[in-house]
């Protein structure tokens, strides 16, 4: 739909665009001029910046200033209520409107330097966290009292304490753990792997499992230390695990080692998952792979300013990595009895390389 304007009032998508959040909507000219109509805070002011009550003030502004009212407009249909829309539409007299969702998503795929500066700092802070694990274990643990505890040094270390996602039903607060046959568990939610959480209200992740010597725990706790974030999962065996365990965390290596090697701008995301499945087949290792019963069709996706960016590394994807974007890459497997195994990787993707941002460990940790 060729449109004259759109109107942003996600809240992510506010920040991206001004650097700040607001209460209002910001309206794009297609010849890029623009205005913030601002319902809450009161305070801010600008040029631009016009304070409203209701977006019906809208139209009558627009005349006084002398702008025309746009017929054609893009909304953020994927985010927005179906009766925020229908306001929008008849507040701003509008008899056409169309979706900007997915082709902001896209544009904010490739970042900025700066913006690629953030995640890099993120992860740095986030690696500083993660070394902190093992220290904060004790025996006779559940995964929800070492959360705990981890959460705890996250926000010292200045997380956000939420990140983030994209989607429906997409609420999750700091991130991820999954103690043993936890990481089974079917979860309504669009990620990786699931998890029972601890009440229906929530069904992800960490569920009060003890850990207990012989199992897994994988830590896949939020890197949202910065706007713009990293993503990074670790596993660690309670004393000691089966020898399964640390053959399928070794092919999980393999896999990420190898599309370490192997990708750069111009690689096709499509390509990244058949290479992924293969080694995985190699192996036999097919019915744990990304879940057992339910299997995640994706080994990676895009991050920024939300976990869950585009690109998608999905088997049927038509999108094709460009210089800029940055990707989490994360093989992981779910093995019956034990628990999860894997890794989860955050790169910013270059010409002819990627640059690995997060730094800790890759080998199985130990907690003692």
């Amino acid at each position: 739909m060729q449109a004259e304007a759109c109107i942003i009032n996600s809240s992510v998508n506010q920040y991206w665009l001004t650097g700040f959040i607001f209460n209002g909507y910001i309206l794009v000219y297609q010849t890029g001029e623009s205005l913030l109509f601002v319902r809450r805070p009161h305070t801010l002011s600008g040029e631009n910046i016009i304070g409203i009550r209701k977006p019906e003030q809208i139209p009558d502004i627009l005349r006084e200033i002398g702008l025309t009212i746009p017929k054609k407009v893009l909304l953020e249909i994927d985010t927005i209520s179906y009766s925020t829309a229908v306001r929008l539409q008849a507040a701003l007299e509008m008899p056409e409107i169309g979706n900007i969702s997915s082709d902001i998503r896209k544009i904010r795929s490739v970042k900025s330097e700066y913006e690629l500066n953030q995640i890099r700092e993120s992860a740095t802070i986030h690696t500083k966290v993660y070394e902190l694990i093992p220290s904060l274990y004790h025996k006779g643990m559940t995964d929800v009292e070492l959360q705990i505890e981890i959460e705890r040094q996250m926000r010292l270390h200045g997380s956000m304490g939420i990140f983030r996602s994209f989607g429906e039903n997409m609420d999750i607060f700091m991130g991820s753990m999954l103690a043993g046959d936890n990481a089974q568990t079917a979860s309504p939610f669009d990620y990786a792997l699931g998890g029972g959480g601890i009440s229906p209200l929530l069904p992800l992740g960490a569920n009060g499992t003890l850990l207990t010597p012989g199992t897994t725990l994988m830590v896949d706790m939020a890197g949202n230390y910065r706007p713009n974030m990293d993503d990074m999962s670790r596993t660690f065996v309670i004393e000691h695990a089966p020898e399964i365990a640390y053959k399928a965390h070794q092919v999980s290596l393999d896999i990420i080692h190898t599309l370490e090697a192997s990708t750069k701008a111009g690689v096709s995301c499509a390509e990244l998952w058949h290479q992924a499945e293969k080694i995985v087949k190699e192996n036999k290792l097919e019915p744990y792979f990304m879940g057992t019963e339910q299997q995640a069709k994706f080994v990676g996706h895009g991050v920024g300013l939300e976990i869950n960016e585009p690109p998608v590394l999905t088997p049927r994807s038509k999108e094709v990595l460009e210089t800029g974007m940055a990707i989490a890459i994360e093989p992981k497997f779910v093995l019956p009895g034990i628990g999860a195994v894997g890794i989860e990787n955050t790169y910013i993707v270059h010409d002819d390389r990627l640059e690995k941002v997060t730094l800790y460990e890759e080998a199985l940790g130990i907690l003692i």
